[in-house]
């Protein structure tokens, strides 16, 4: 039997690692960013865009596939592995975020979630327990327990009400995972999630027990604290995991934040950020991101980026770029999509790059001074 997780190598000079991580569809290199594909698609791309780039996993999330298509769906299509056309890895959210952000319509107990759609307003209640059998039908390769996530200065009170219920669902959650493995059928990893809102002795309680599943994501981060506030509970929370585990920062995508979360030892990330930045017109360059509607580049026939090899750079000018989004053409949103996750997957392989030359913190160091301009 293969082992689940392998650290390759560890950066003699930080906590960076680079890993393997061995699941049913395939080896995935860490660290390493996960695209988001909310209802099995990530936005504008298509499956052989992402293959080309290089992905070898993406993110869908279990709440909106739930909604619509609707499990019964997914099941007939023999899961969403062959729903979507995807043969590499899928890591599925269990819906805890969403839910988070549907405050006005959601409730939560201790038995479950009761929610009301986005969609149309239905109504309805999962359990922990739900989630996860939802998930071993999708076919996850990972999937996710459902958590109890809490905003930024949300009380002591509160963010510890939150965590108790989340132990729970933890607990639930890990009988009806190891009940599934059992049977033989399921080969899909259950990851925990660390929460405790900010403050460092409920993030304590709650690492302990996350190290009970395969992996463990840091949660509760990123959800509108100050920078500052943000780099020093990722690097706090990060000290309080296992090494011999993947750890995975839900919802991070600047450069910034995921060169500092590698320097923590973290191997896993998503985000939407990328991709929603591309449709709204905002690019990486090896000097910044720049916003391609801006009338500069109407007449700019360079590429987007000099440094890149993506076809997009090697075949488009920013001036064309700038006509597509002034005249609303889909294609806009295309290529610039294309191209920010390029530069994410370029930034994720430099990263192992360094890490296995020991040289992760000059790295890190040298690419965000070019990239803010200092």
């Amino acid at each position: 039997m293969e082992i689940f997780f392998t650290i390759l190598h560890k950066d003699n000079t930080c906590a960076a690692r680079t890993g393997i991580i061995n699941l049913a569809h395939g080896k995935l290199k860490t660290p390493v960013f996960m695209p988001v594909g909310t209802n099995g698609t990530v936005k504008a791309l298509t499956k052989n865009d992402l293959e080309e780039i290089g992905f070898e996993i993406m993110l869908s999330n279990t709440y909106h596939l739930y909604l619509r298509p609707g499990k019964e769906i997914i099941e007939r299509a023999g899961g969403l592995h062959k729903f979507i056309n995807w043969e590499r890895n899928i890591l599925t959210d269990s819906g805890g975020f969403q839910v988070f952000s549907l405050a006005p319509f959601r409730k939560i107990t201790k038995e479950g979630i009761k929610f009301q759609s986005h969609i149309d307003g239905s109504r309805y209640f999962l359990t922990p327990e739900d989630i996860v059998n939802i998930q071993v039908l999708l076919g996850s390769d990972i999937q996710m327990q459902l958590d109890v996530c809490t905003s930024w200065e949300t009380s002591e009170k509160k963010a510890l009400e939150a965590l108790k219920i989340t132990h729970n669902w933890l607990k639930r959650s890990l009988d009806v995972w190891k009940s599934e493995q059992d049977k033989g059928f399921y080969k899909g990893q259950l990851f925990s999630i660390v929460q405790g809102n900010f403050y460092k002795h409920l993030r304590e309680e709650s690492a302990m027990l996350a190290n009970l599943t395969p992996g463990i994501a840091i949660g509760g981060l990123s959800v509108g604290e100050p920078e500052e506030v943000f780099l020093e509970y990722l690097s706090y929370t990060a000290s309080l995991l296992p090494l011999e585990k993947p750890r995975y920062v839900m919802g991070i995508g600047t450069p910034l934040y995921i060169l500092s979360a590698i320097e923590n030892g973290i191997d896993m990330f998503d985000c939407v950020f990328p991709t929603r930045n591309a449709r709204n017109g905002q690019v990486f360059t090896r000097h910044g991101s720049i916003n391609i509607k801006k009338a500069e580049n109407s007449v700019d026939f360079s590429p987007i980026d000099k440094e890149c090899e993506c076809k997009v750079c090697r075949e488009y000018t920013r001036a064309y770029l700038r006509h597509l989004f002034k005249t609303r053409e889909i294609l806009c949103s295309i290529l610039c999509t294309y191209h920010n996750l390029y530069f994410i997957h370029k930034l994720l392989a430099d990263s192992r790059e360094a890490i296995e030359k020991n040289s992760f913190p000059l790295f890190k160091k040298e690419f965000l001074a070019k990239y803010n301009g200092d």
